[in-house]
């Protein structure tokens, strides 16, 4: 039996290679994570200083592929058996093997949680051109929930082909019909959009940054308008008891912004997998 023949047959052999292949996406996605925010600084210094006239150094490049990964406090070269997905981590018990600063656990945190994923997701949709999609969507989500986390920026490099990927897997009904898509872009951008004037005309300050408006059109144009209300309600939800929590605990002051990127994507994560079934279930009590 051939490998492809494995995987179109066995649900269980699918879902494991493709938790696999998650664990290996997680580790790129981290590069991802730690290297865009800095690949966006660089590039607005540069055009600050062309606009103000001055002489812009030529510099190494610095991409997601060049230098090689170093360790941030001595500089050492990350070598192969050190970059193993979770696993090296656990052998080098969370520290560098040549200073011994502490590794943010957050480097297996989303290998692993990339992995789970991505497993799931071959298990719930099969074998199929649905489940590819599923996970090139999750993984882009997943890269920004992180990122905005730790910068409170949704960069643009990932949201903005995310949006016209989505549309395009939707003409040929991926996960919705195209029509759905299209009015789920445009719906999901206008209605953060909206609230984000509202906020601003009441109050005076900004309530959340153009790249959520952005991320919602995304994921609009994935899963089709009808989802966008499930998204919203339970990202509202998840994000609301969680600053409160914050507050409460004396841990975050009322004035500091908390990015709502992750919870749109917590909201799209479960509309994915679920937001048919809580659809039909909200409608069935109504």
């Amino acid at each position: 039996m051939s490998f492809l023949s494995l995987l179109q047959d066995s649900p269980v052999f699918f879902a494991s290679c493709t938790a696999i292949l998650g664990l290996m996406v997680g580790s790129f996605l981290n590069v991802v994570i730690y290297r865009l925010p800095e690949m966006m600084k660089r590039s607005w210094l540069q055009q600050c200083a062309e606009l103000q006239g001055e002489a812009v150094k030529a510099s190494s490049p610095y991409n997601l592929f060049t230098p090689r990964s170093t360790c941030p406090q001595c500089g050492h070269k990350i070598t192969a058996w050190e970059n193993i997905p979770v696993i090296s981590y656990l052998m080098l018990r969370g520290r560098c093997s040549a200073c011994h600063a502490r590794i943010s656990p957050r480097y297996p945190a989303v290998e692993a949680l990339t992995a789970l994923i991505s497993g799931f997701i071959a298990w719930h949709y099969g074998y199929g051109f649905v489940a590819i999609a599923a996970l090139i969507f999750v993984w882009a989500l997943i890269a920004l929930a992180v990122i905005d986390l730790n910068t409170q920026l949704l960069p643009d490099d990932i949201t903005l082909p995310l949006l016209w990927i989505g549309l395009l897997v939707n003409i040929n009904h991926g996960f919705t019909d195209i029509q759905s898509a299209v009015i789920g872009a445009v719906a999901g951008y206008l209605s953060l959009w909206s609230i984000y004037w509202c906020f601003k005309l009441i109050s005076g300050k900004e309530g959340m940054g153009y790249g959520d408006f952005k991320l919602l059109a995304a994921i609009g144009a994935w899963l089709g308008w009808h989802m966008l209300p499930v998204v919203i309600l339970l990202s509202s939800l998840v994000g609301a008891f969680v600053g409160i929590g914050l507050i409460l605990a004396a841990k975050l002051h009322r004035n500091i912004p908390i990015p709502f990127g992750p919870y749109l994507v917590g909201g799209a994560f479960i509309a994915l997998f679920w937001g048919e079934e809580l659809v039909n279930t909200y409608l069935g009590l109504l």
